[in-house]
């Protein structure tokens, strides 16, 4: 419940309110998704925001910006059941260099919600 209503404040921000500083944002993917990205990856509530405030905090004049993908902690299970239906992958994990961590790569050939 938590998670729709900021992800509805999300959309609504990056709906109306990003056309006012449009090319402001410092960081790819910009912080507000981001912190969307975060919202719908990360099964922690508490680090998601955590993360995305840290995010919000670092795109201003002092950092350097750039390439900044969100990172999460994944547990991976290695049974998989396969399903008849064609598979809708909206984001990729790719594992990091530190153990049990991957960054979050959105599929932009992706056909479902952005």
């Amino acid at each position: 419940m938590i998670r729709s209503v900021l992800s509805g404040f999300l959309k609504l921000y990056q709906k109306f309110f990003t056309l006012l500083g449009y090319g402001s944002c410092r960081y790819y993917p910009t912080c507000s998704e981001y912190a969307k990205w975060q919202l719908e990856t990360n099964p922690n509530l508490i680090k998601a925001l955590f993360f995305s405030m840290l995010r919000i905090l670092r795109c201003n004049q002092l950092f350097d910006g750039g390439i900044d993908y969100p990172k999460i902690s994944v547990t991976f299970h290695k049974t998989a059941k396969f399903d008849t239906h064609p598979l809708n992958i909206r984001y990729w994990f790719v594992p990091d260099e530190h153990k049990n961590r991957c960054r979050v790569v959105k599929n932009i050939f992706s056909k479902g919600h952005s």
